[in-house]
């Protein structure tokens, strides 16, 4: 098979765990585990190649790919100690809205160190270097920098798979831009393979599929990675909290009023690290309006988590250019993003994403 040339905006714990788990996979044949499968029509984890990568920090902006994964404040578990040559240095971003002024008030190694390199041209280094799928890890509350990133996928023919939950796939502009330029598309806001809001989403479920009315539900997450950090910016948070809320909102028959749901980020931790910490709680009414109350706590290593999910989203939006179909990958974002254009129970979506690989549906 022809590799899947890749390339990543923000080289933090997420494009770290990403790149360690190429590497990992990439030798692994039996016992595989994390991925939807191992082979998708024909495309296994070994034959994506990371290409091009772009930052902002001065600790990695410059350094080889495989050395700027694990520079700070990157601080996931490693997967791979040693990585093999990449032959990628790490090229200036653009840095727009992509830092938080709070986060010059912490130490380095907390926080970023912003490179004074000139930034470079991003549609242009896509073009050049074959690039087919930018996938981006830009810290949350990242809008103007990922529209620019967006915008250079346009402009160069290369699709997208955004993380983060600024609506790119999700919005109808967008996604029909990007359909119009036949290029695919597949966002917004990845899901961890266990987190806090499947766990959510298949609770909520289980209450509503067997006749319990949800009056009230909560999910509070701490963590020490700079994700966290840079969210102790609210005003950063405004799109995260909607595609976390919706997310579980779509799971019932009648939504829960706005004052009675509470999802999203809580506080930073610093000794946690990259391990984030889940408190959730349902609270129902069962038969007779007798009260029924469910509390959870999840703690995962929160990078990783997700590192299948986008090695699954890259093979799938591959097939998707191979074919030359344009547009959102449907099937895919529902099963892999928090905040896809249209909303599907999981195990829908799972279904769908089979169908697609089966070629039983164009997208």
């Amino acid at each position: 098979m022809p590799e899947i040339r890749i390339a990543v905006a923000g080289v933090g714990n997420c494009a770290s765990s990403l790149v360690q788990g190429i590497s990992y996979y990439s030798r692994k044949r039996k016992d595989v585990v994390g991925l939807m499968h191992h082979d998708v029509c024909g495309y296994r984890p070994g034959d994506i190649k990371l290409v091009a990568a772009f930052d902002i920090d001065g600790r990695k902006v410059g350094s080889p790919l495989e050395k700027a994964i694990f520079a700070p404040p990157n601080c996931t578990k490693t997967i791979e100690a040693k990585i093999p040559p990449t032959g990628v240095r790490v090229l200036m971003g653009h840095v727009l809205d992509g830092v938080a002024p709070h986060m010059g008030l912490y130490p380095p190694e907390r926080s970023f160190v912003i490179s004074k390199a000139r930034p470079v041209d991003v549609a242009r280094v896509l073009k050049e270097r074959g690039v087919d799928i930018l996938v981006n890890y830009l810290p949350v509350g990242s809008e103007k920098a990922t529209r620019y990133y967006a915008e250079c996928c346009l402009e160069s023919g290369v699709s997208l798979i955004n993380c983060i939950p600024v609506f790119i796939a999700s919005d109808k502009s967008w996604a029909g831009r990007f359909e119009k330029k036949g290029i695919p598309v597949i966002g917004d806001d990845v899901k961890s393979q266990i987190g806090a809001t499947i766990i959510h989403r298949s609770l909520a479920k289980l209450f509503n599929d067997r006749g319990v009315k949800l009056d009230n539900t909560y999910q509070l997450n701490t963590g020490g990675n700079t994700d966290f950090l840079n969210m102790l910016n609210r005003e950063r948070l405004v799109s995260k909290k909607i595609s976390k809320t919706e997310a579980v909102q779509s799971m019932l028959d009648i939504p829960i009023p706005p004052d009675n749901i509470h999802i999203g980020p809580s506080d930073y931790v610093p000794w946690q690290k990259d391990n984030k910490v889940c408190f959730m709680r349902l609270e129902g009414r069962i038969f007779g309006d007798i009260p029924i109350n469910c509390e959870l706590r999840l703690s995962v290593e929160d990078s990783p988590n997700s590192g299948g999910c986008i090695i699954d989203a890259i093979r799938c939006c591959k097939v998707a250019r191979d074919k030359g179909i344009g547009g959102v990958l449907e099937s895919i974002s529902a099963y892999t993003m928090k905040h896809p254009i249209r909303q599907y129970p999981d195990e829908v979506a799972r279904s769908m994403v089979e169908e697609f690989i089966r070629g039983e549906r164009d997208r």
